[in-house]
């Protein structure tokens, strides 16, 4: 199965009313391991490394943020500064001139989106919460 159609379906629900996307790159990752779901071959998918994606995914598994409190959110080689986490599924953070991400777990993945300095990280929320709690109610 292609998950890479989710990358698309993810930016086309980032669209505001005049038709912007705010989310500019995207992928889901497995919430054992950090293992990519999405290929790296699409044109808007986050570029992380496996080390990156299976910190991220650890944090999410095991509901310990602290890392990401006290050290940042690394994203393609990128440290972004930790904003807060909802509900122990939801993380923000941001960099300046870099934008935002957004991520969210779902049973067994974790959705990411990247907005570009901008760009409204609301509409990228949103997006990721449709696309994670579609996955939920796959039992995934």
């Amino acid at each position: 199965m292609s998950w890479d159609s989710y990358i698309d379906n993810l930016q086309a629900q980032s669209k505001d009313a005049s038709g912007g996307a705010h989310v500019d790159k995207c992928c889901i990752i497995g919430l054992d391991g950090g293992t990519s779901w999405t290929t790296a071959g699409h044109a808007n998918a986050l570029q992380g490394s496996p080390t990156e994606y299976a910190n991220i995914a650890r944090s999410f598994k095991s509901k310990d943020f602290s890392p990401f409190m006290s050290g940042g959110v690394f994203l393609e080689n990128t440290k972004y500064q930790f904003l807060r986490v909802e509900d122990d599924k939801v993380v923000f953070a941001k960099q300046k001139e870099q934008g935002a991400i957004t991520m969210q777990c779902s049973k067994t993945a974790v959705v990411i989106a990247h907005v570009p300095e901008g760009g409204q990280q609301g509409n990228a929320n949103k997006s990721v919460q449709t696309i994670a709690d579609y996955l939920e109610s796959l039992g995934m």
